[in-house]
């Protein structure tokens, strides 16, 4: 917030006694607080919280070192702006914090959500959906860490608002592909479109990352379980939606007794109208946006 210092303050534990003033500075536009403190019981299972965290829509990475060289890493959310100071450290810290951060992006990330449900309606058979989604997976585990360990570096708004224009396109290959003809390579080849533009989500994911950080002691680790998570996240997703198929199927038998040989085609083309409309508002708004 250049020189504005953001209305977060960190809680210490009630026996911690601050010994020296606190020193303020801005370097590279962020604000920096430095300052030493006494605490005679020391810090293990003690609580650090984080006051004005809720109402700032933002995360804090915590990272402790002790004396031994031991490092704790955790995250505090506006959700759960505080945690306690565990006895032991280990890398299982990183992966609870990470795994949990991936999850959370890839539930809360709903364009990411509409190309993945976009996907599934595009490739209809179990099979194809298995291969597609595991192109999906490689193409952004490739580019989400190329991204993070800093070999690539692409501007934020492009990139979200070609991930809103990939949704756009894949929702109109779900409605040729129910047109006469000679099927489009899209719909013959799914996986081919979903690692295309898996490549473009993974550095989506990237710019939610880099917003909370990674532990300088642990990147590769904090990178890995951050994958698994969204990952974890995303198979949850997809096992809804083919619960929701398979409900869907059932009722279709017992309503709809259709001579098409796709009795799905109706919901089929309202899911692909009602993602391209979403994702196309997004495409404008986020293409505005370049100019504000």
């Amino acid at each position: 917030m250049g020189d504005l210092r953001l209305a977060v303050y960190p809680r210490l534990p009630k026996n911690v006694v601050e010994t020296t003033p606190r020193e303020a500075a801005v370097l590279n536009d962020a604000y920096i607080e430095r300052w030493t403190v006494h605490a005679p019981a020391g810090f293990a299972s003690e609580t650090i919280a984080f006051d004005g965290l809720p109402e700032s829509r933002t995360d804090v990475l915590v990272r402790i070192e002790r004396l031994s060289g031991e490092v704790s890493t955790a995250r505090a959310t506006a959700a759960d702006p505080s945690f306690t100071v565990p006895l032991q450290t280990g890398w299982h810290q990183v992966a609870i914090a990470y795994v949990s951060l991936g999850v959370e992006h890839i539930l809360f990330g709903i364009d990411h959500l509409l190309f993945v449900l976009a996907l599934i309606l595009l490739a209809r058979s179990w099979s194809s959906v298995a291969v597609t989604i595991t192109a999906f997976t490689l193409a952004h585990s490739i580019t989400l860490g190329a991204a993070t360990l800093g070999y690539i570096h692409v501007p934020g708004p492009p990139v979200e608002a070609t991930i809103a224009l990939s949704i756009v396109l894949v929702a109109a290959e779900i409605l040729k592909s129910r047109q006469a003809g000679e099927p489009s390579l899209a719909a013959r080849l799914p996986w081919l479109v979903a690692f295309a533009f898996g490549l473009l989500h993974g550095l989506g994911f990237a710019g939610a990352l880099s917003e909370v950080g990674l532990p300088n002691h642990a990147i590769p680790l904090a990178l890995l379980f951050f994958n698994i998570g969204v990952e974890l996240g995303q198979l949850a997703f997809t096992a809804v939606v083919f619960v929701a198929f398979a409900i869907l199927g059932r009722l279709s038998l017992a309503l709809i007794r259709s001579q098409d040989s796709d009795p799905h085609a109706w919901a089929r083309a309202v899911a692909a109208y009602s993602i391209g409309g979403v994702a196309s508002f997004w495409l404008i708004e986020r293409v505005g946006g370049f100019w504000v």
